[in-house]
């Protein structure tokens, strides 16, 4: 989820959870800091300064952790205490900083990113991707809630039902994803798939949007579906990038399936590839990436260069991001990872990690 919708995320349930506790502060003290504090796990975006791997596979770590919460929360409320200049004590902040990561915590575990819940005693990201990571849907219900909140003010019923109607939505996404699994299911039953497992992705646009990946072994099906299009959308020759994407999606009888092989088309291709992916230099990436695939081999006289992307960030008709190399010079044999960026002109950069 963007931080911006975190942060407003946390001012609603701030103003939710209201009280006449004794140890409460004002209103709108309460909401700043419910604001600031779910916005504060996204404050791990330092680690780009490092390496853009490094990023990618610690971001949602520690910062995003339930095990840590508490100690966030705590060395949050003394920092407001500070900032308050000491007009409440350090217990006031501490219950809305912990509310504030809670629901920052809650907001990404619906995403396909990943969170690491358990960090720092653990790298598994939990995960339950029923929300794409940026939903205008979502955040609306959100921004409508605290509006409401404003007109009304001597209620907290708005916010309430702001946040009754964020669970629900969430809800009947969840549904959505049980509709868009079974269409990978039927997939796999008809075409008799042999070690096939369907995994589900909510896409931009709309909660109907799913990306639907049949994984086998050695390759993937993809298909970009949409559970409520009756036609199919054909883009004017000068739509933009969105509009492309948007029209992508097709009818669920009308589905098309893509196939992405897992290492490589030819045999001299998977042998190299599969041993680069196992290697010890792409550890990190591989505990990152859910559905790796090898979209682009060089060869040449002088060099190798094998590159992935991980097919779980894949949108129709466009580049894939967190895109990793290996490469090397075949005279000395010895492999480097590189990070892939685009160059703006269809071509791409590697820049070496150290």
């Amino acid at each position: 989820m963007d931080t911006l919708t975190h942060a407003l995320s946390g001012a609603l349930l701030a103003r939710a959870t209201e009280s006449g506790d004794a140890l409460a502060i004002p209103r709108r003290t309460r909401m700043t800091v419910t604001f600031w504090a779910a916005a504060f796990p996204d404050s791990d975006v330092v680690l780009r300064f490092f390496d853009p791997l490094t990023y990618l596979t610690a971001h949602r770590g520690v910062t995003h952790s339930v095990v840590m919460l508490p100690f966030w929360a705590i060395g949050l409320a003394l920092l407001f205490q500070v900032l308050y200049r000491g007009r409440y004590s350090w217990r006031a902040f501490a219950g809305a900083c912990a509310l504030g990561i809670a629901i920052h915590i809650a907001g990404d575990v619906i995403t396909s990113f990943g969170t690491m819940v358990l960090a720092p005693f653990s790298t598994w990201r939990a995960q339950f991707p029923v929300t794409f990571i940026i939903d205008p849907y979502f955040s609306a219900i959100i921004v409508s809630g605290l509006l409401a909140s404003l007109y009304w003010k001597h209620t907290r019923a708005p916010a309430v039902i702001g946040l009754a109607v964020l669970v629900a939505y969430v809800g009947a996404q969840a549904i959505l994803k049980q509709r868009a699994q079974t269409i990978g299911t039927s997939y796999v039953a008809a075409n008799t798939l042999p070690d096939a497992q369907v995994h589900v992705l909510p896409q931009p646009f709309s909660p109907f949007h799913w990306l639907v990946i049949v994984e086998q072994p050695q390759r993937y099906l993809l298909s970009y579906v949409s559970l409520t299009r009756a036609d199919l959308r054909v883009p004017p020759a000068d739509a933009n990038v969105l509009r492309r994407v948007y029209d992508s999606y097709r009818p669920v009888d009308k589905a098309s399936w893509r196939t992405v092989q897992r290492y490589g088309v030819s045999d001299d291709d998977r042998e190299i590839t599969r041993a680069l992916w196992d290697s010890k230099m792409f550890e990190r990436y591989r505990r990152f990436a859910m559905f790796p695939a090898v979209y682009r081999v060089d060869r040449s006289s002088e060099r190798t260069c094998v590159r992935f992307a991980d097919l779980r960030f894949a949108l129709s008709g466009r580049a894939a991001p967190f895109r990793y190399a290996g490469c090397r010079e075949n005279s000395t044999g010895g492999w480097r990872m590189y990070y892939v960026s685009d160059n703006g002109d269809g071509t791409e950069l590697l820049h070496a990690l150290e």
